[in-house]
């Protein structure tokens, strides 16, 4: 578990448009903040609390492009609503 600063990067992008946000090339997204040299696409999906305030994210990385689809946000949303119910 990091921080990360305030309104950067994906995983900001993600809690400020309450959304899953998938990003085909992090080369191309502005502000991406990168963890790991060798990722190229990565997924990001918010983690709520019960009551529905966010817990934080689940990111998860690829060293290939275009890895993550809407097939795979629906499967994670639907984990991460499950780590608090």
């Amino acid at each position: 578990m990091s921080k990360v600063k305030k309104n950067t990067g994906v995983c900001w992008a993600a809690i400020n448009q309450n959304k899953t946000i998938i990003v085909p090339n992090v080369h191309e997204f502005p502000g991406h903040i990168a963890c790991d040299s060798s990722t190229n696409s990565e997924i990001v999906t918010p983690v709520y609390f019960k009551n529905g305030l966010i817990f934080g994210v689940l990111d998860i990385d690829s060293k290939n492009f275009n890895q993550f689809d809407e097939t795979d946000a629906l499967w994670l949303e639907k984990i991460s609503k499950m780590v608090f119910v």
